[in-house]
Protein backbone atom coordinates (compact mmCIF):
# COMPACT_ATOMS: atom_id res chain seq x y z
CA UNK A 1 0.00 0.00 0.00
CA UNK A 2 1.16 3.53 -1.00
CA UNK A 3 2.23 5.85 1.87
CA UNK A 4 0.61 8.74 -0.74
CA UNK A 5 -2.71 9.95 -0.45
CA UNK A 6 -3.90 9.99 -4.27
CA UNK A 7 -5.83 13.01 -5.23
CA UNK A 8 -8.20 12.28 -8.67
CA UNK A 9 -10.29 14.05 -10.52
CA UNK A 10 -12.13 13.49 -13.84
CA UNK A 11 -12.55 15.50 -17.35
CA UNK A 12 -15.05 13.70 -19.73
CA UNK A 13 -16.07 14.69 -23.17
CA UNK A 14 -18.95 13.32 -24.78
CA UNK A 15 -20.66 14.08 -28.20
CA UNK A 16 -23.89 14.69 -27.48
CA UNK A 17 -26.95 13.08 -29.44
CA UNK A 18 -28.11 15.72 -31.65
CA UNK A 19 -28.56 15.41 -35.81
CA UNK A 20 -26.85 18.75 -36.57
CA UNK A 21 -23.65 20.25 -35.40
CA UNK A 22 -23.37 23.50 -32.65
CA UNK A 23 -22.70 26.59 -34.19
CA UNK A 24 -24.85 25.19 -38.03
CA UNK A 25 -27.05 23.46 -39.60
CA UNK A 26 -24.88 20.90 -41.01
CA UNK A 27 -25.64 16.85 -40.76
CA UNK A 28 -23.61 15.14 -38.05
CA UNK A 29 -22.99 11.60 -39.75
CA UNK A 30 -20.20 8.86 -39.50
CA UNK A 31 -18.62 7.06 -41.61
CA UNK A 32 -19.24 9.21 -44.51
CA UNK A 33 -17.33 10.48 -47.48
CA UNK A 34 -14.50 13.25 -46.14
CA UNK A 35 -15.67 16.90 -45.94
CA UNK A 36 -19.22 16.37 -46.99
CA UNK A 37 -21.23 18.03 -44.36
CA UNK A 38 -19.33 21.27 -43.94
CA UNK A 39 -20.18 24.70 -44.39
CA UNK A 40 -18.50 28.44 -43.84
CA UNK A 41 -19.20 28.52 -40.27
CA UNK A 42 -18.00 25.42 -39.30
CA UNK A 43 -15.00 25.73 -41.62
CA UNK A 44 -14.34 29.30 -39.37
CA UNK A 45 -14.74 31.39 -42.78
CA UNK A 46 -14.65 35.03 -41.97
CA UNK A 47 -18.13 36.95 -41.74
CA UNK A 48 -20.01 33.52 -40.93
CA UNK A 49 -22.01 33.93 -37.48
CA UNK A 50 -22.59 31.13 -35.58
CA UNK A 51 -25.80 29.75 -33.98
CA UNK A 52 -26.36 27.48 -31.29
CA UNK A 53 -28.20 24.56 -31.41
CA UNK A 54 -31.40 24.70 -29.54
CA UNK A 55 -31.23 20.46 -29.08
CA UNK A 56 -27.68 20.85 -27.98
CA UNK A 57 -28.61 23.11 -25.03
CA UNK A 58 -31.37 21.40 -24.25
CA UNK A 59 -29.22 17.97 -23.79
CA UNK A 60 -26.77 20.21 -21.84
CA UNK A 61 -29.72 21.15 -19.25
CA UNK A 62 -30.86 17.97 -19.46
CA UNK A 63 -27.56 16.34 -18.14
CA UNK A 64 -26.88 19.17 -15.76
CA UNK A 65 -30.42 17.97 -14.11
CA UNK A 66 -29.70 14.67 -14.03
CA UNK A 67 -25.96 15.20 -12.24
CA UNK A 68 -28.04 17.61 -9.45
CA UNK A 69 -26.29 20.97 -11.00
CA UNK A 70 -27.33 24.23 -10.91
CA UNK A 71 -28.34 25.87 -14.35
CA UNK A 72 -26.96 29.56 -15.16
CA UNK A 73 -30.11 31.35 -16.71
CA UNK A 74 -27.18 33.53 -18.37
CA UNK A 75 -24.46 31.48 -19.84
CA UNK A 76 -21.38 32.82 -21.75
CA UNK A 77 -19.42 31.65 -25.05
CA UNK A 78 -15.85 31.96 -24.82
CA UNK A 79 -13.15 31.74 -27.61
CA UNK A 80 -10.17 29.43 -26.49
CA UNK A 81 -7.50 29.98 -28.97
CA UNK A 82 -4.80 27.88 -30.12
CA UNK A 83 -3.35 26.56 -33.24
CA UNK A 84 -3.73 23.30 -34.64
CA UNK A 85 -4.03 21.45 -37.97
CA UNK A 86 -6.72 20.04 -37.33
CA UNK A 87 -9.13 23.34 -36.23
CA UNK A 88 -9.55 25.56 -39.39
CA UNK A 89 -10.74 28.30 -37.14
CA UNK A 90 -7.74 28.89 -35.28
CA UNK A 91 -10.12 28.74 -31.93
CA UNK A 92 -12.56 26.86 -30.47
CA UNK A 93 -16.26 28.15 -28.81
CA UNK A 94 -16.62 27.23 -25.28
CA UNK A 95 -17.77 27.99 -22.28
CA UNK A 96 -14.67 28.11 -20.01
CA UNK A 97 -12.21 31.20 -19.55
CA UNK A 98 -9.20 31.70 -17.67
CA UNK A 99 -10.63 35.16 -15.79
CA UNK A 100 -13.84 34.45 -13.17
CA UNK A 101 -15.48 36.95 -15.10
CA UNK A 102 -15.67 35.35 -18.74
CA UNK A 103 -16.53 31.64 -16.57
CA UNK A 104 -20.45 31.15 -17.03
CA UNK A 105 -20.99 27.49 -17.71
CA UNK A 106 -24.41 26.64 -18.69
CA UNK A 107 -24.09 24.15 -15.53
CA UNK A 108 -22.11 24.13 -12.25
CA UNK A 109 -22.06 22.74 -8.72
CA UNK A 110 -23.36 19.10 -8.80
CA UNK A 111 -22.63 15.40 -7.69
CA UNK A 112 -23.20 12.07 -8.14
CA UNK A 113 -22.87 9.04 -5.90
CA UNK A 114 -20.62 5.81 -6.14
CA UNK A 115 -20.38 2.66 -4.17
CA UNK A 116 -17.23 0.93 -3.86
CA UNK A 117 -16.59 -3.15 -3.60
CA UNK A 118 -16.25 -2.82 -0.31
CA UNK A 119 -19.75 -1.08 -0.17
CA UNK A 120 -18.41 2.31 0.76
CA UNK A 121 -21.07 5.14 -1.07
CA UNK A 122 -18.68 8.39 -1.73
CA UNK A 123 -20.45 11.45 -3.41
CA UNK A 124 -18.20 13.40 -5.92
CA UNK A 125 -19.03 16.65 -6.75
CA UNK A 126 -19.23 18.10 -10.41
CA UNK A 127 -17.51 21.33 -11.20
CA UNK A 128 -19.18 22.12 -14.14
CA UNK A 129 -20.50 20.85 -17.58
CA UNK A 130 -19.87 23.41 -20.74
CA UNK A 131 -20.42 22.92 -24.15
CA UNK A 132 -18.03 23.21 -26.95
CA UNK A 133 -17.55 22.25 -30.67
CA UNK A 134 -15.36 19.62 -31.73
CA UNK A 135 -12.10 19.91 -33.89
CA UNK A 136 -11.70 18.23 -37.08
CA UNK A 137 -10.31 15.10 -37.82
CA UNK A 138 -6.33 14.48 -39.09
CA UNK A 139 -5.83 10.84 -41.59
CA UNK A 140 -2.05 9.99 -41.65
CA UNK A 141 -2.40 6.80 -43.48
CA UNK A 142 -3.45 7.86 -46.72
CA UNK A 143 -0.09 9.08 -47.88
CA UNK A 144 3.08 8.51 -46.82
CA UNK A 145 4.21 12.18 -47.71
CA UNK A 146 1.78 13.91 -45.30
CA UNK A 147 -1.76 14.20 -43.69
CA UNK A 148 -5.05 14.69 -44.92
CA UNK A 149 -8.07 16.65 -42.98
CA UNK A 150 -11.49 15.67 -42.39
CA UNK A 151 -13.61 18.64 -41.79
CA UNK A 152 -16.77 16.53 -41.03
CA UNK A 153 -16.61 16.53 -37.54
CA UNK A 154 -15.73 20.56 -37.50
CA UNK A 155 -18.44 21.97 -34.90
CA UNK A 156 -19.59 18.91 -33.49
CA UNK A 157 -21.52 19.60 -30.19
CA UNK A 158 -20.16 18.40 -27.22
CA UNK A 159 -20.18 18.65 -23.45
CA UNK A 160 -17.42 18.06 -21.00
CA UNK A 161 -17.95 17.29 -17.19
CA UNK A 162 -15.34 17.97 -14.66
CA UNK A 163 -15.19 16.75 -11.16
CA UNK A 164 -14.36 18.35 -8.63
CA UNK A 165 -10.93 16.38 -7.19
CA UNK A 166 -13.03 14.33 -4.79
CA UNK A 167 -11.92 10.68 -6.25
CA UNK A 168 -9.24 8.89 -3.85
CA UNK A 169 -8.19 5.87 -6.38
CA UNK A 170 -8.09 4.55 -9.44
CA UNK A 171 -10.79 1.96 -8.98
CA UNK A 172 -13.24 5.13 -8.20
CA UNK A 173 -12.35 7.08 -10.82
CA UNK A 174 -13.40 3.91 -13.32
CA UNK A 175 -16.72 3.90 -10.96
CA UNK A 176 -17.05 7.77 -11.46
CA UNK A 177 -17.00 7.35 -15.46
CA UNK A 178 -18.97 4.55 -15.59
CA UNK A 179 -21.92 6.53 -13.72
CA UNK A 180 -21.41 9.38 -15.75
CA UNK A 181 -21.73 7.05 -19.16
CA UNK A 182 -24.79 5.33 -17.64
CA UNK A 183 -26.67 8.62 -17.36
CA UNK A 184 -25.18 9.85 -20.38
CA UNK A 185 -27.25 6.92 -21.91
CA UNK A 186 -30.40 6.88 -19.49
CA UNK A 187 -31.44 10.38 -20.68
CA UNK A 188 -30.33 10.45 -24.12
CA UNK A 189 -28.17 13.01 -24.22
CA UNK A 190 -25.40 10.79 -25.56
CA UNK A 191 -25.05 7.49 -27.71
CA UNK A 192 -22.10 7.18 -25.52
CA UNK A 193 -20.10 4.20 -27.49
CA UNK A 194 -16.50 4.53 -26.19
CA UNK A 195 -15.64 2.29 -29.97
CA UNK A 196 -16.96 5.22 -31.55
CA UNK A 197 -15.39 7.40 -29.97
CA UNK A 198 -18.36 9.31 -28.59
CA UNK A 199 -16.88 9.43 -25.01
CA UNK A 200 -13.56 9.73 -23.54
CA UNK A 201 -11.45 10.64 -20.23
CA UNK A 202 -9.18 12.84 -19.44
CA UNK A 203 -7.31 11.99 -15.79
CA UNK A 204 -5.69 14.51 -13.65
CA UNK A 205 -3.89 12.92 -10.60
CA UNK A 206 -1.45 14.55 -7.63
CA UNK A 207 -0.32 12.74 -4.69
CA UNK A 208 -0.09 14.21 -0.76
CA UNK A 209 1.57 12.74 1.97
CA UNK A 210 -1.39 12.86 3.88
CA UNK A 211 -5.72 13.32 3.67
CA UNK A 212 -5.23 16.92 5.24
CA UNK A 213 -2.02 18.37 3.12
CA UNK A 214 -2.14 20.54 0.13
CA UNK A 215 -2.58 18.93 -3.34
CA UNK A 216 0.30 17.72 -4.93
CA UNK A 217 1.56 18.81 -8.26
CA UNK A 218 -0.66 16.97 -10.69
CA UNK A 219 -0.10 15.63 -13.95
CA UNK A 220 -2.95 15.48 -16.68
CA UNK A 221 -3.15 11.87 -18.71
CA UNK A 222 -5.40 12.55 -22.42
CA UNK A 223 -7.70 10.66 -23.76
CA UNK A 224 -8.43 7.62 -22.04
CA UNK A 225 -11.39 5.46 -24.02
CA UNK A 226 -12.17 2.59 -21.94
CA UNK A 227 -12.30 1.98 -17.99
CA UNK A 228 -9.47 -0.58 -17.77
CA UNK A 229 -7.15 2.06 -19.51
CA UNK A 230 -8.38 4.55 -16.84
CA UNK A 231 -7.44 2.28 -14.23
CA UNK A 232 -4.12 1.09 -15.44
CA UNK A 233 -3.05 4.52 -16.47
CA UNK A 234 -3.93 6.28 -13.16
CA UNK A 235 -2.49 2.85 -11.26
CA UNK A 236 0.97 3.32 -13.75
CA UNK A 237 0.99 7.09 -12.62
CA UNK A 238 0.44 6.67 -9.60
CA UNK A 239 3.38 4.55 -8.99
CA UNK A 240 5.65 7.13 -10.99
CA UNK A 241 4.70 10.25 -8.70
CA UNK A 242 5.13 7.70 -5.94
CA UNK A 243 8.50 6.45 -7.04
CA UNK A 244 9.71 9.80 -8.06
CA UNK A 245 9.07 11.85 -4.71
CA UNK A 246 10.72 8.86 -2.96
CA UNK A 247 13.91 9.45 -4.89
CA UNK A 248 13.62 13.34 -3.50
CA UNK A 249 12.88 14.51 -7.06
CA UNK A 250 9.76 16.63 -7.87
CA UNK A 251 6.89 15.90 -10.06
CA UNK A 252 6.50 18.14 -13.30
CA UNK A 253 3.23 19.42 -14.09
CA UNK A 254 2.58 18.04 -17.52
CA UNK A 255 0.38 16.57 -20.10
CA UNK A 256 0.72 12.67 -20.64
CA UNK A 257 -0.53 9.71 -22.66
CA UNK A 258 -1.24 6.23 -21.65
CA UNK A 259 0.63 3.23 -23.77
CA UNK A 260 -0.96 0.30 -22.50
CA UNK A 261 1.75 -2.33 -24.13
CA UNK A 262 4.18 -0.57 -21.75
CA UNK A 263 2.13 -0.04 -19.11
CA UNK A 264 3.39 3.53 -18.59
CA UNK A 265 2.24 7.20 -18.87
CA UNK A 266 4.12 9.50 -21.67
CA UNK A 267 4.46 12.63 -21.48
CA UNK A 268 3.22 14.74 -24.50
CA UNK A 269 3.83 18.28 -23.60
CA UNK A 270 4.57 20.60 -20.45
CA UNK A 271 1.24 21.43 -19.17
CA UNK A 272 -0.55 24.49 -20.19
CA UNK A 273 -2.24 26.98 -18.01
CA UNK A 274 -5.46 29.20 -19.23
CA UNK A 275 -3.29 32.61 -20.16
CA UNK A 276 -1.34 30.53 -22.93
CA UNK A 277 -5.27 30.06 -24.81
CA UNK A 278 -5.71 33.64 -24.51
CA UNK A 279 -9.95 33.10 -23.29
CA UNK A 280 -12.00 36.07 -24.58
CA UNK A 281 -15.69 35.99 -24.44
CA UNK A 282 -17.02 34.87 -27.63
CA UNK A 283 -17.54 38.61 -30.16
CA UNK A 284 -19.60 36.84 -32.53
CA UNK A 285 -22.46 35.49 -30.39
CA UNK A 286 -24.30 36.98 -27.14
CA UNK A 287 -25.11 35.41 -23.39
CA UNK A 288 -26.95 32.25 -23.69
CA UNK A 289 -30.05 33.32 -22.22
CA UNK A 290 -31.99 30.34 -20.75
CA UNK A 291 -35.95 30.82 -19.40
CA UNK A 292 -36.39 29.61 -16.23
CA UNK A 293 -40.06 27.75 -17.99
CA UNK A 294 -37.56 25.74 -19.78
CA UNK A 295 -35.47 23.77 -17.13
CA UNK A 296 -38.47 23.28 -15.30
CA UNK A 297 -40.22 21.65 -18.36
CA UNK A 298 -36.45 19.59 -18.77
CA UNK A 299 -36.92 19.05 -15.26
CA UNK A 300 -40.29 17.46 -15.63
CA UNK A 301 -39.51 15.54 -18.78
CA UNK A 302 -36.54 13.78 -17.11
CA UNK A 303 -36.55 9.85 -17.94
CA UNK A 304 -36.14 7.01 -14.99
CA UNK A 305 -32.06 7.45 -14.20
CA UNK A 306 -30.29 4.74 -13.02
CA UNK A 307 -30.09 4.92 -9.15
CA UNK A 308 -33.82 5.15 -9.59
CA UNK A 309 -34.22 2.28 -11.58
CA UNK A 310 -31.77 0.45 -9.21
CA UNK A 311 -34.13 0.74 -6.47
CA UNK A 312 -36.98 0.02 -8.22
CA UNK A 313 -35.88 -3.19 -9.72
CA UNK A 314 -35.04 -4.03 -5.94
CA UNK A 315 -38.73 -3.44 -4.47
CA UNK A 316 -40.90 -4.26 -7.77
CA UNK A 317 -39.13 -7.24 -8.92
CA UNK A 318 -37.35 -8.09 -4.92
CA UNK A 319 -34.10 -8.89 -7.22
CA UNK A 320 -30.64 -9.22 -5.58
CA UNK A 321 -28.02 -6.25 -5.15
CA UNK A 322 -25.77 -7.81 -7.39
CA UNK A 323 -28.65 -8.75 -10.02
CA UNK A 324 -30.17 -5.30 -9.76
CA UNK A 325 -26.82 -3.70 -10.79
CA UNK A 326 -25.92 -6.20 -13.63
CA UNK A 327 -29.81 -5.23 -15.26
CA UNK A 328 -29.49 -1.54 -14.88
CA UNK A 329 -25.37 -0.91 -15.96
CA UNK A 330 -26.80 -0.63 -19.48
CA UNK A 331 -30.12 1.36 -21.25
CA UNK A 332 -30.87 -1.41 -23.67
CA UNK A 333 -30.53 -4.63 -21.01
CA UNK A 334 -32.35 -2.48 -18.60
CA UNK A 335 -35.08 -1.30 -21.08
CA UNK A 336 -35.26 -5.41 -22.56
CA UNK A 337 -35.67 -6.65 -18.84
CA UNK A 338 -38.50 -4.35 -17.91
CA UNK A 339 -40.40 -5.15 -20.47
CA UNK A 340 -40.33 -8.87 -20.29
CA UNK A 341 -40.34 -8.20 -16.34
CA UNK A 342 -44.31 -6.84 -17.31
CA UNK A 343 -45.39 -10.10 -17.89
CA UNK A 344 -43.40 -12.74 -15.88
CA UNK A 345 -44.95 -14.34 -13.18
CA UNK A 346 -41.27 -14.92 -12.13
CA UNK A 347 -39.25 -11.66 -12.21
CA UNK A 348 -36.20 -13.19 -10.40
CA UNK A 349 -36.08 -16.50 -12.50
CA UNK A 350 -36.10 -14.21 -15.31
CA UNK A 351 -33.16 -12.19 -14.20
CA UNK A 352 -31.39 -15.14 -14.05
CA UNK A 353 -32.27 -16.13 -17.49
CA UNK A 354 -31.42 -13.03 -18.63
CA UNK A 355 -27.93 -13.00 -16.92
CA UNK A 356 -26.83 -16.22 -17.17
CA UNK A 357 -28.42 -17.57 -20.70
CA UNK A 358 -28.96 -13.93 -22.48
CA UNK A 359 -26.09 -12.08 -21.94
CA UNK A 360 -23.87 -15.09 -21.76
CA UNK A 361 -24.89 -15.46 -25.32
CA UNK A 362 -24.75 -12.07 -26.75
CA UNK A 363 -20.96 -11.82 -25.97
CA UNK A 364 -20.68 -14.38 -29.10
CA UNK A 365 -23.12 -12.43 -31.25
CA UNK A 366 -22.14 -10.61 -33.81
CA UNK A 367 -23.77 -7.53 -33.66
CA UNK A 368 -23.77 -7.40 -29.77
CA UNK A 369 -27.64 -6.83 -28.30
CA UNK A 370 -29.17 -5.07 -31.05
CA UNK A 371 -28.62 -8.37 -33.34
CA UNK A 372 -30.71 -10.73 -30.17
CA UNK A 373 -33.53 -12.80 -32.26
CA UNK A 374 -35.60 -13.03 -28.95
CA UNK A 375 -37.89 -10.49 -27.62
CA UNK A 376 -38.80 -9.54 -24.70
CA UNK A 377 -42.12 -11.16 -24.07
CA UNK A 378 -40.78 -14.23 -25.24
CA UNK A 379 -38.35 -15.30 -22.82
CA UNK A 380 -41.05 -13.60 -20.26
CA UNK A 381 -42.80 -16.61 -21.70
CA UNK A 382 -39.98 -19.39 -21.46
CA UNK A 383 -40.24 -18.43 -18.01
CA UNK A 384 -43.80 -18.69 -17.40
CA UNK A 385 -43.79 -21.90 -18.89
CA UNK A 386 -41.18 -23.20 -16.74
CA UNK A 387 -43.12 -21.63 -13.45
CA UNK A 388 -46.73 -23.38 -15.11
CA UNK A 389 -45.11 -26.42 -14.65
CA UNK A 390 -45.46 -26.61 -18.75
CA UNK A 391 -41.54 -27.82 -19.13
CA UNK A 392 -38.79 -28.11 -16.65
CA UNK A 393 -35.10 -26.08 -16.79
CA UNK A 394 -33.39 -28.63 -18.64
CA UNK A 395 -36.00 -28.43 -21.50
CA UNK A 396 -36.53 -24.98 -20.76
CA UNK A 397 -32.49 -24.02 -22.02
CA UNK A 398 -33.27 -26.14 -25.26
CA UNK A 399 -36.30 -24.01 -25.72
CA UNK A 400 -33.89 -21.20 -25.27
CA UNK A 401 -31.66 -22.06 -27.32
CA UNK A 402 -34.15 -22.41 -30.19
CA UNK A 403 -35.47 -19.50 -29.89
CA UNK A 404 -31.98 -17.44 -29.81
CA UNK A 405 -31.34 -18.84 -33.03
CA UNK A 406 -34.46 -18.66 -34.96
CA UNK A 407 -36.54 -16.39 -32.98
CA UNK A 408 -39.69 -18.20 -32.69
CA UNK A 409 -42.24 -18.32 -29.83
CA UNK A 410 -41.51 -20.74 -26.99
CA UNK A 411 -44.75 -22.16 -27.05
CA UNK A 412 -44.48 -22.89 -30.93
CA UNK A 413 -40.85 -24.83 -30.10
CA UNK A 414 -42.10 -26.49 -27.02
CA UNK A 415 -45.26 -27.90 -29.29
CA UNK A 416 -43.17 -28.91 -32.53
CA UNK A 417 -40.69 -31.11 -31.05
CA UNK A 418 -42.89 -32.55 -27.89
CA UNK A 419 -41.61 -30.97 -24.73
CA UNK A 420 -44.31 -30.70 -22.80
CA UNK A 421 -43.31 -31.55 -19.08
CA UNK A 422 -44.66 -35.13 -17.90
CA UNK A 423 -46.32 -34.73 -14.74
CA UNK A 424 -48.44 -37.82 -14.74
CA UNK A 425 -47.01 -39.41 -11.11
CA UNK A 426 -48.11 -42.88 -12.39
CA UNK A 427 -46.47 -43.00 -15.80
CA UNK A 428 -43.10 -41.33 -13.59
CA UNK A 429 -43.42 -44.04 -11.20
CA UNK A 430 -43.03 -46.72 -13.78
CA UNK A 431 -40.20 -44.85 -15.33
CA UNK A 432 -38.72 -44.81 -11.77
CA UNK A 433 -39.06 -48.11 -10.70
CA UNK A 434 -37.43 -49.11 -14.17
CA UNK A 435 -34.30 -47.85 -13.44
CA UNK A 436 -34.43 -48.84 -9.58
CA UNK A 437 -34.31 -52.61 -10.98
CA UNK A 438 -31.74 -52.16 -13.41
CA UNK A 439 -29.53 -50.32 -10.72
CA UNK A 440 -30.98 -52.59 -7.87
CA UNK A 441 -27.05 -52.22 -6.11
CA UNK A 442 -26.92 -48.54 -6.08
CA UNK A 443 -30.50 -48.45 -5.39
CA UNK A 444 -29.59 -50.43 -2.12
CA UNK A 445 -26.71 -48.24 -0.92
CA UNK A 446 -29.19 -45.40 -1.21
CA UNK A 447 -31.86 -47.52 1.06
CA UNK A 448 -28.64 -47.56 3.31
CA UNK A 449 -27.73 -43.78 3.86
CA UNK A 450 -25.83 -42.96 0.76
CA UNK A 451 -27.82 -40.20 -0.18
CA UNK A 452 -25.26 -38.77 -3.31
CA UNK A 453 -26.54 -41.38 -4.94
CA UNK A 454 -30.25 -39.90 -5.22
CA UNK A 455 -28.63 -37.00 -7.77
CA UNK A 456 -27.59 -40.38 -10.26
CA UNK A 457 -31.01 -42.03 -9.84
CA UNK A 458 -32.83 -38.28 -11.02
CA UNK A 459 -30.57 -38.42 -14.19
CA UNK A 460 -31.05 -41.75 -15.05
CA UNK A 461 -35.43 -41.26 -14.51
CA UNK A 462 -34.34 -37.94 -17.13
CA UNK A 463 -32.73 -39.78 -19.38
CA UNK A 464 -34.72 -42.25 -19.98
CA UNK A 465 -38.02 -39.99 -20.08
CA UNK A 466 -36.06 -37.72 -22.63
CA UNK A 467 -35.86 -34.70 -19.99
CA UNK A 468 -39.19 -34.49 -19.74
CA UNK A 469 -40.41 -35.81 -16.47
CA UNK A 470 -41.11 -33.43 -13.57
CA UNK A 471 -37.63 -33.31 -11.24
CA UNK A 472 -40.09 -32.46 -8.54
CA UNK A 473 -42.21 -35.48 -9.12
CA UNK A 474 -39.00 -37.69 -9.47
CA UNK A 475 -37.45 -36.93 -6.17
CA UNK A 476 -40.86 -37.23 -4.33
CA UNK A 477 -41.19 -41.19 -5.52
CA UNK A 478 -37.85 -41.59 -5.08
CA UNK A 479 -37.87 -40.75 -1.42
CA UNK A 480 -41.25 -42.65 -1.44
CA UNK A 481 -39.77 -45.85 -2.69
CA UNK A 482 -36.53 -45.63 -0.33
CA UNK A 483 -38.83 -46.12 2.55
CA UNK A 484 -40.28 -49.40 0.96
Amino acid sequence: MSKYYPVIGLEIHCQLATKTKMFCGCEIEVNTSPNKHVCPVCLGFPGAMPVPNKKAVEFAIRLGLALHCEIDLNAMWTRKNYFYPDLPKGYQITQTGGLPIYDHPICSKGWLEIKRSDGVVRRIGITRIHMEEDAGKLVHDMSPTGSHFDANRCGTPLCEIVTEPDIRSPEEAVLTFKKIKQILEYTGVSHANMENGNIRCDGNISIRPSEDAPYGTRAEIKNLNSFTNLEKALTAELLLQTVTLDAGREVQQSTKRYDPNADKTIVIRSKEDAPDYKYFPEPDMVRLVTDPSVVEEIRRTLPELPDARFARFLQEYKLTEYDAQVLTDEIHVSNWFDSAAKTCKNPKMLANWVITELLCEVKELEGGFDAVKVRPEQLSALVNLIEDGTINGKIAKQVFAEMFASGKDPEVIVKEKGLVQITDTGAIEKTVREVVEKNAAQFAEFKAGKVALKGFFVGQVMKSSGGKANPKIVNQILDKLAQE
